[in-house]
C-alpha cells in the first residue's frame, strides 16, 4: 500500500517557480523571456551584417529559434 502511495504522490512537487521582490513566477516565463532577447540580439547581428536573406521565413525562423533558445535556456539553468 505505502509502494502505491509513493508512486502516485511522486508528481506532486512544487511548482518551480523564482521569487522576485515577493511574488513568485514560474521558471519557464523568465526562459521565455530570455529567449525573446536573444533573438532579437541574433536579429540585430544578422541584419547588421547582411546575412539575414540567408535564412529561410521569418515568421517561421525566428519563433523556431526563440522556442529553442528558451527550452535551451530552461534545461541548462533550471534541471531539477
Amino acid at each position: 500500500m505505502a509502494v502505491i502511495a509513493a508512486t502516485l504522490m511522486s508528481g506532486c512537487m512544487n511548482a518551480p517557480s523564482i521569487g522576485v521582490l515577493g511574488a513568485y513566477f514560474p521558471d519557464w516565463l523568465f526562459c521565455i523571456v530570455a529567449g525573446v532577447a536573444l533573438a532579437v540580439v541574433i536579429h540585430l547581428i544578422l541584419r547588421r551584417s547582411q546575412a539575414n536573406r540567408l535564412i529561410g521565413p521569418a515568421a517561421v525562423v525566428y519563433p523556431a529559434l526563440v522556442t529553442f533558445l528558451a527550452l535551451a535556456i530552461w534545461l541548462t539553468f533550471f534541471q531539477h
